[in-house]
């Protein structure tokens, strides 16, 4: 059975994915970031960020408050373009 387990689902990064990362020896939050975009989705990482985390401890042998869970935005969701106007309306009287 060919079972994906998604750990971001913002980027559809799975599991498989942020384990062969690691064995190729990219082993901080941050390299896991730039190269597979997770944590960089609208959720900022409120997903994905304790497992990513999970999975360098154990690779690396630390706790996960040894490690560095990298910088990430508060998250975000999508406003209507008709929200932005309207606020421009109003400021113009």
């Amino acid at each position: 059975m060919d079972e994906k387990i998604f750990v971001c689902r913002c980027e559809e990064v799975t599991l498989e994915e942020v384990r062969r990362y690691i064995r190729m020896g990219f082993t901080t939050f941050s390299e896991l970031k730039r190269l597979l975009r997770i944590g960089m989705g609208p959720c900022q990482g409120r997903g994905c960020r304790e497992i990513v985390l999970r999975e360098l401890s154990k690779a690396k042998g630390v706790s996960i408050s040894q490690l560095n869970p990298g910088t990430f935005r508060p998250p975000s969701k999508p406003l209507l373009a008709g929200l932005l106007s309207d606020v421009e309306s109003k400021k113009r009287g």
